[in-house]
């Protein structure tokens, strides 16, 4: 699927990690045409990436026009000036690399990962289609069918999907901008002109609105000559106006129930807004999430899943469903997703989950879980880094959202100055029954008991 990843794994088991700070290499440097270039060179293995981050996602949407980031990343990929349709794929398979991108809320990103002796081919082809998209009236049409057939797949005939797409958003938020759907509506995706497709590549996806990520093992000049060649002269453009997405504050408990057709088993939602990113309470409720679902041996697990036998699955992250922290933006929220066994009731788990937070409010957590659940954050963080792959993305979201990449080196020791004291203010602070947003969605044979 295009979209970010829907269903956000748990956080991978402890393995011992050293407490030394990373040093992952990084240069960043800026082309006259404003686009931002990252180089992270490691030749461990002879394989590198190229990443292309554009500063554009579904929250960027008008009304009228939604589904258009997701819409504009197929297009992407229907041919440019000098690699006509399917050229790209081709290319890069045929040279034993893998590609793909991605429509995120705040963002859109591509990528293809190659063989070290193959970054000019990536390069070539990246820089294109940034220089000239093959827009034409046969490809948006072409693509139009393919995102609904997407759609029809993905999420329509899935359980649980188009609930947590479509209507999710819309009950968590109340600014539009936050509210509407990442896929969009079949009447917007009809809608679409080619003069809406050529405006929007126009808008975004400029080379000062993008940032272009190197990482894993190439020649650090020739990179730079290969990027100078073909990225500097793409014109620039001017630089789109942020949307407004202030989101008033929530003031009383919200609750919908959804009858998805699809579910076998009942599930239940529960979120709470978020904090500001890169604040003290952002990384203190990371940590409380892996406390609370983070694995085997978290609190959930361990008390409701196997303690209780009520939940049978659970997903939780800063930023769920379309993110996680590394991507989280504010207006944000924190939210969990439990699957649950039919002879328990929604509001039993919302009750229950609530519950395990109410322990972290009123007992805190001893140090002991504490330093398991840093250890727990940190090792799946390092095993994370290893791919080039995913080095480059942390590397270009840090420089969308923070402006600054050096936090991949950094970042893990904020974590360790987290205390039991802040994860028990920060759970005090945000995760409140009163604020709480609950969503059942019960398969069509319990929607009678709700």
């Amino acid at each position: 699927m295009s979209i970010s990843r829907i269903a956000i794994p748990l956080i991978a088991a402890a393995i011992a990690a050293p407490a030394a700070q990373l040093q992952i290499p990084i240069e960043k440097y800026r082309l006259s045409n404003g686009m931002r270039v990252i180089l992270s060179r490691d030749s461990a293995a002879p394989v590198v990436t190229v990443y292309v981050i554009y500063d554009v996602g579904a929250r960027v949407e008008q009304k009228g026009r939604t589904g258009f980031a997701h819409l504009f990343e197929h297009m992407m990929f229907q041919g440019s000036k000098n690699a006509p349709k399917g050229m790209h794929f081709q290319l890069i398979e045929a040279n034993g690399g893998w590609l793909n991108g991605s429509t995120h809320a705040d963002y859109t990103d591509y990528f293809e990962v190659m063989p070290s002796s193959k970054l000019a081919l990536a390069l070539w082809l990246e820089a294109d289609r940034m220089r000239g998209l093959n827009i034409t009236k046969e490809n948006l049409e072409n693509q139009k069918e393919a995102v609904k057939e997407e759609r029809r797949l993905r999420m329509d005939n899935q359980p649980y999907v188009t609930a947590i797409v479509d209507r999710w958003p819309a009950l968590a938020f109340r600014n539009w901008s936050n509210a509407h759907s990442l896929m969009g509506s079949y009447e917007d995706l009809n809608a679409a002109t080619v003069d809406d497709v050529a405006q929007f590549f126009k808008t975004y996806y400029a080379p000062n609105n993008a940032v272009l990520v190197i990482a894993g093992d190439f020649e650090p000049a020739t990179a730079k000559k290969l990027i100078a060649t073909y990225f500097g002269d793409i014109p620039p453009q001017p630089q789109p106006k942020p949307p407004d997405l202030t989101e008033p504050p929530v003031q009383a408990p919200r609750s919908e129930t959804v009858t998805d057709r699809l579910a076998k088993v009942p599930a239940l939602i529960a979120g709470f807004h978020g904090p500001v990113r890169r604040s003290h309470d952002y990384y203190a409720l990371v940590l409380l999430d892996v406390l609370l679902t983070g694995g085997d041996s978290s609190r959930i697990s361990q008390n409701l899943i196997k303690g209780k036998q009520s939940i049978v699955q659970v997903e939780a992250n800063l930023g769920w469903p379309f993110g996680g922290p590394s991507d989280y933006k504010q207006p944000g929220v924190y939210a969990l997703m439990a699957l649950h066994k039919p002879s328990f009731k929604g509001a039993e788990i919302a009750a229950q989950i609530q519950e395990e937070i109410a322990k972290v409010q009123r007992d805190g957590v001893e140090p002991r879980e504490l330093e398991r659940v840093k250890t727990q954050l940190r090792s799946s963080r390092i095993h994370e880094m290893q791919s080039s792959y995913r080095r480059a993305a942390l590397l270009g979201q840090y420089e969308i959202f923070d402006g600054d990449p050096s936090w991949i080196n950094t970042e893990l020791d904020r974590y360790q100055q987290i205390t039991a004291k802040d994860i028990q203010a920060v759970a005090e602070r945000y995760l409140r029954p009163e604020v709480r947003i609950t969503m059942e969605i019960v398969p069509p044979s319990q929607e009678s008991q709700k």
